[in-house]
């Protein structure tokens, strides 16, 4: 058994059966839930990313790797100061990475995303702080598994995905206790910038709080305010920070949380996650891991890692040969900036003739871009219903690995038929199902 035969399986069950009335039932099923994001339903397929056993191995040991260079990288960078020049982060982020965070964990919460067909895969991002899609994934799987067609599935299969949110409060509370060190029950802030905020996620994650006896809020961290050594929001202490602030929009707007960075500067409250997370997260770290001083920290293991999987990038500035060589070889780079998210001003060679290129080269030399090798997305097709027709369509796939305090915990996948498949370029969310032989 293997995802491409089961693939084809699932190909076939809707060609030979009449699903297009389930499936219209289910887009209302989805509307009326709450995977929205940015105010409207999120757009999916009557068709999940399957995946098998094998394949969950496959990412328990990414994981396992990719956590242990991080947890080498970060070490290095508190130690070396020559080091942490490489990252050129503001003085403020750098005083803020260098703070004691109070438990043990640098980077408790991350996704991870990933070019992957089974048998090879390459990183396309590394997030972690305002990690997000936890709901759009669970909400849309557990639709989907009442579907008519995956019930149809499960007379061969066991179907199953990885719940993401009361998992991750679990894991959250492992570092609370660990940082308080007393057994309290703890008031938990759900926090961002409320305008950056996916609200309906922070309700499923406040609702999960809440239903195993913690006291949840989500508030704007403008709002925070600290007073004699407690963070208040409102007249109510916070115990547990759950950060959602992404950290370069924290940094930019560091005027308006200076309660809150005072108190992180302190201690004074168990923020989730630290500012150490921004090492891994930053864009730069692409270029940094394949540098020889930083190689000559890993093992051999972990070096060939790097080289195959982690595709290389440079700092887009310099001289005429470096603007030449992206220019006149286009289709084989992607520009992105050091550290925006959600694909904003990713450019692809592919997607531009050479006029329009240039121009983008004009105004992304010099000015904190990032140049990279453009890699293929694998593709993997999926079934559409149009004009009241199941048509077979090949879809780009990237897969984003939910990592909580070093394990391996969930997937989301968004696929798309552009060369990058964000929200910003035509998208949709497939669920991520686990699927296993009947004993």
């Amino acid at each position: 058994m293997d995802t491409s035969s089961i693939n084809k399986m699932y190909i076939n069950l809707i060609k030979q059966g009449h699903y297009e009335k389930n499936y219209l039932e289910t887009i209302q099923k989805v509307k009326q839930s709450n995977a929205i994001y940015k105010g409207k339903p999120v757009p999916f397929l009557y068709h999940p990313m399957f995946f098998t056993i094998e394949d969950i191995e496959k990412f328990r040991s990414i994981t396992k790797t990719l956590m242990s260079i991080a947890n080498k990288v970060i070490k290095q960078y508190m130690k070396s100061e020559s080091f942490r020049r490489k990252f050129n982060f503001s003085p403020l982020l750098e005083e803020l990475i260098l703070k004691d965070h109070g438990y043990n964990m640098n980077v408790p919460i991350g996704r991870f995303d990933i070019f992957y067909n089974g048998d090879d895969f390459k990183f396309c991002e590394l997030n972690t702080d305002g990690s997000s899609a936890m709901n759009e994934d669970n909400t849309i799987a557990r639709i989907l598994l009442e579907s008519e067609a995956l019930k149809k599935m499960k007379e061969t299969y066991n179907i199953d995905y990885f719940e993401c949110i009361n998992q991750w409060v679990d894991e959250s509370i492992k570092l609370y206790d660990e940082f308080i060190k007393i057994n309290k029950q703890p008031t938990v802030a759900i926090v961002d910038f409320i305008e950056s905020a996916t609200l309906a996620e922070f309700e499923e994650f406040k609702n999960a709080y809440e239903n195993k006896g913690y006291k949840a809020i989500i508030c704007d961290m403008r709002d925070l305010k600290y007073i004699g050594g407690t963070l208040f929001y409102k007249k109510e202490p916070i115990d547990l920070i759950y950060r959602r602030v992404v950290t370069k929009e924290l940094i930019d707007r560091q005027e308006e949380v200076e309660d809150f960075i005072n108190a992180y500067k302190d201690r004074a409250v168990c923020v989730i996650g630290p500012f150490k997370s921004q090492i891994l997260h930053n864009k730069i770290i692409f270029k940094i891991l394949h540098e020889e001083d930083t190689l000559s920290l890993f093992n051999n293991d972990e070096q060939a890692f790097i080289k195959q999987h982690i595709p290389k990038t440079e700092l887009f500035n310099g001289g005429y040969d470096n603007y030449q060589e992206v220019l006149v070889n286009k289709d084989q780079y992607i520009l992105k900036p050091y550290d925006l998210y959600g694909s904003r001003g990713v450019y692809v060679g592919l997607d531009y003739n050479m006029k329009q290129w240039e121009d983008i080269l004009k105004k992304c030399f010099n000015n904190d871009y990032l140049v990279q090798e453009y890699f293929h997305p694998y593709e993997r097709d999926f079934v559409e219903f149009e004009n009241h027709e199941v048509k077979v369509n090949p879809f780009k796939c990237i897969t984003g690995l939910f990592v909580y305090n070093e394990k391996f915990s969930g997937l989301y996948t968004r696929i798309g038929k552009n060369h990058i498949i964000s929200g910003l370029h035509g998208y949709y969310t497939v669920p991520n199902l686990i699927v296993k032989e009947r004993s």
